[in-house]
């Protein structure tokens, strides 16, 4: 049997009940972690705690409402409190609306802003806090090729993305002394739930959204779920200890 590449972290995902955040989850469980899953969807983060127990290893669920810091707070006190220790932290929850420039309202770029940004800030103080009584630790943003200027109709999303890359440049410049390191997985286009279910609202359904993407990206297909998982384990392994300050790039070829 091969060596587990997690074994005696603990894990911090925010957003871990769907998406990459869920696969994310279950495959660093199954590498040897136990995972703190943070999100709304309790049914969802029970049956990923299930399949962790299948690997022997374990995880909680902590509802968690990022729009309130105190709950950011919460999740890692939590997984302090279940685990002893936390070594990474992986922010994936985020929300992807349609917002122009020219029409986004106050409310979408607050809602953008309060979650994708603000909630990751408030989840990285509480990252560091522990990570520091751990010896130290590994936290991935989820960044998006929308940072480097976005589409026309992302405008709130894409400044979401790329004030997280400034925050992923702040973080690794002023803790890596502390062995605390950060980098930004820019993620490309996924058909997660929150991606399908924004089409089928315009009209489109998942079998004309991939058609549409392989159309689009270089690479010819849209990204998978499981496209990032080895990533992502290798970033919150000891094998990338002296990674940080990283863009990491899976986007099929997409640079928009």
């Amino acid at each position: 049997m091969s060596e587990k590449k997690l074994s005696g972290k603990v894990i911090v995902v925010s957003g871990g009940t769907k998406g990459v955040g869920r696969a994310a989850s279950e495959e660093f469980a199954r590498q040897g972690a136990r995972v703190v899953i943070g999100g709304r969807d309790e049914e969802s983060a029970l049956k990923s705690i299930r399949v962790m127990h299948t690997y022997g290893s374990d995880g909680i669920f902590v509802h968690t409402d990022l729009e309130r810091v105190e709950d950011c707070r919460t999740l890692f006190r939590k997984g302090w409190e279940a685990f002893g220790r936390i070594d990474g932290f992986f922010n994936y929850a985020g929300i992807t609306p349609v917002s122009p420039l020219d029409t986004c309202d106050e409310t979408t770029f607050d809602s953008v802003m309060d979650i994708n940004f603000k909630a990751c800030f408030f989840c990285c103080q509480e990252a560091i806090r522990y990570m520091r009584l751990s010896g130290g630790g590994s936290i991935v943003l989820t960044g998006s090729a929308h940072a480097w200027g976005g589409q026309k109709d992302r405008a709130a999303y894409a400044c979401s993305k790329g004030v997280l890359l400034t925050l992923m440049e702040h973080i690794s410049h002023n803790y890596a002394c502390e062995h605390i390191r950060c980098n930004y997985l820019t993620l490309g286009w996924t058909p997660t739930e929150g991606e399908v279910s924004l089409r089928r609202s315009q009209g489109m359904t998942e079998a004309e959204l991939r058609k549409q993407a392989s159309g689009i990206l270089p690479m010819g297909r849209m990204l998978e779920r499981t496209d990032y998982l080895e990533a992502l384990v290798y970033m919150m392994s000891d094998a990338s200890q002296m990674m940080t300050g990283s863009t990491f790039r899976i986007t099929a070829g997409e640079y928009i």
